[in-house]
């Protein structure tokens, strides 16, 4: 904490010194006119602190918080903070040492010191019995699928057969049914149609 102008005018009140382990707050309480206050690290404590500015504005009977960032120390280290006022009006040091953060142990949760070797083999036989469900299914599903596919290959094997089939039969109706008789003809290539149709399934 610095108390400015409350003794007189430019008047700067500062601790001797104070101990942290992190980062802190420079509380500049000013209890008379506005005025500037500049803020300096020097280089030992620059090592392991930081400030965002150095130099601030403080209203006339206001207070005004300005942090300095301390980063973790390995070893303690010591080093002077300078404040300013007024341009240099008045000038004091504040003695800063920054301790290394203290090392608290860690607890270790109960439980996990517990085996876990009976929640594994439980989760490996559901995992097996789920896993086989699924097979099953799936093999299921392909099962049905099969019984309805259709051959596609068979169907276009036989086809020029169906056909040779078919027009003899058209061909033998026709020679029948031709009017004045049976058409001598038409009845000939009847028989030809069916003669190709029997020999194609017979190279098949």
């Amino acid at each position: 904490m610095a108390h400015i102008n409350r003794t007189a005018i430019h008047s700067l009140e500062v601790p001797d010194g104070f101990e942290t382990e992190g980062s802190f707050v420079v509380d500049l309480r000013n209890g008379g006119e506005a005025t500037h206050v500049h803020l300096h690290l020097d280089d030992a404590l620059s090592e392991v602190a930081s400030l965002d500015a150095g130099n601030h504005y403080v209203a006339g009977g206001s207070n005004r918080e300005v942090r300095v960032n301390v980063s973790a120390a390995e070893e303690p280290v010591r080093g002077k903070l300078k404040v300013v006022t007024a341009y240099g009006a008045e000038t004091r040091y504040v003695d800063v040492t920054v301790e290394p953060g203290r090392k608290g142990s860690v607890a270790v949760d109960p439980e996990l010191s517990k085996p876990r070797g009976a929640e594994g083999g439980s989760g490996g036989v559901t995992g097996g019995a789920a896993t086989r469900g699924e097979t099953g299914s799936a093999g299921g599903a392909g099962d049905g699928d099969a019984g309805v596919d259709i051959n596609v290959g068979a169907v276009v094997t036989i086809l020029p057969a169906v056909v040779f089939g078919a027009v003899a039969v058209i061909l033998a109706a026709g020679a029948v049914l031709a009017p004045g008789g049976t058409d001598v003809t038409m009845a000939l290539l009847a028989v030809v149609a069916a003669v190709l149709a029997a020999g194609y399934l017979l190279l098949q």
